[in-house]
């Protein structure tokens, strides 16, 4: 199969990902329902490939738009929150593709239930609301009206109600997290006096269930997201599960070495001048850049694996590519293989290590990877 690999692709562990997805299952009360995110094409990884591998162990995806939902619909019929704002001139196209809506106001209330009429669909919907987030969602004192709206919406049906927390990862500090839960709560009281009293409800993802909800079964469903991909929401919640809980990555970044040189004492290399050898140095060209999605704050930090060692980039990343030091390695040649992100013998750079050179989180790095990088399901 290697000879058949692209000269530069994402590889997949399906292993890790199904491993993933069952230790926080395990980890929840016994019938919690899961929703795993796939949005931003499952944080970089590529959405079908992980919804293909997926497809039996969870109850619904989480989208964001009506683009990844009919991206979705060629390989899944499986229950879809759409939770992304879909405009009014796509009701229609998104109705008919089967997912559950979110409602961002009143208006959009009313734009559902008219295109449902048409299509003479039942459209079910689950209610956002702004617990202490300041982003999308109803306010506590907008549901009285938001309920009475839509006692006239006759083809629109709320099975669901939920909100998002803004920093139960840093578990330094929960007040935020109680003012939110107390909030979403009320929320929850004021749906029951309108005569919703069966709601799936959900506010936590990775970081909620680990922190908040365990075994608990506070909530009907855990939207599960960085998680499952092998990712720590915070460094917080990986030193409290250490020793209790194994995520393993699910993506690696892989080329080859496109040109090997050595280049004279006192060359400058890359754009911008920024590095210059000050002795004779052995290069290696790396066939991949800013357009791949290898940030160009990286250059002159990051480093890659080669031959199981580390290469530092020299000089600036550039759109298609970037030079490493190879000045330690030897027998190294062309096409050999270059990890950007994964493991090499016992080596490994992972996304929170790039994350952290550039003042970023793990979620941008894998994200910001190009859809036009080949994604190789392992």
């Amino acid at each position: 199969m290697k000879n058949n690999l692209p000269l530069s692709y994402i590889e997949l562990s399906k292993e890790n990902l199904i491993h993933n997805i069952k230790q926080f299952r395990n980890l929840a009360k016994k019938g919690t329902k899961f929703s795993v995110a796939i949005k931003g094409n499952a944080y970089g990884h590529g959405q079908n490939e992980i919804a293909k591998v997926l497809e039996p162990y969870v109850d619904y995806f989480q989208i964001n738009s009506i683009e990844e939902l009919s991206l979705l619909r060629k390989v899944s019929k499986k229950k879809v929150l759409l939770l992304g704002y879909v405009k009014k001139g796509d009701l229609n196209k998104a109705i008919k593709l089967g997912p559950i809506l979110s409602v961002f106001s009143l208006e959009e209330l009313k734009n559902i239930d008219k295109v449902s009429k048409k299509l003479k669909i039942k459209q079910e919907i689950h209610l956002p609301i702004d617990a202490y987030l300041g982003r999308e969602g109803f306010l506590i004192n907008e549901l009285s009206k938001f309920f009475e709206e839509l006692k006239k919406c006759r083809n629109i049906k709320l099975t669901g109600i939920y909100a998002h927390f803004a920093n139960i990862e840093d578990t330094n500090n929960f007040t935020h997290a109680k003012k939110q839960i107390k909030k979403f709560g009320e929320a929850i009281n004021i749906a029951k006096k309108f005569g919703y009293k069966n709601l799936q409800t959900h506010i936590s993802a990775t970081s909620g269930l680990l922190v908040y909800e365990k075994n608990k079964g506070i909530n009907n469903i855990i939207r599960l997201g960085i998680g499952v991909y092998g990712m720590w929401p915070s460094e917080h919640i990986k030193y409290q599960y250490k020793n209790k809980l194994e995520l393993k990555p699910v993506l690696s970044w892989k080329t080859k070495i496109a040109q090997i040189k050595t280049l004279p004492a006192g060359n400058t290399i890359g754009y911008g001048l920024t590095f210059m050898t000050y002795a004779p140095t052995k290069i290696a060209v790396i066939p991949q850049g800013y357009a791949d999605g290898i940030d160009r704050g990286l250059s002159n930090k990051a480093e890659v694996l080669i031959n199981e060692t580390r290469c530092k980039i020299l000089g600036r990343i550039a759109m298609n590519m970037f030079v490493v030091d190879i000045n330690n390695l030897k027998n190294v040649k062309i096409e050999d293989e270059v990890v950007i992100i994964g493991n090499q013998g016992k080596e490994q750079i992972t996304a929170e290590e790039m994350a952290e050179k550039i003042d970023t989180i793990n979620y941008e790095i894998t994200t910001r990877l190009s859809a036009l990088l080949p994604r190789v399901v392992k």
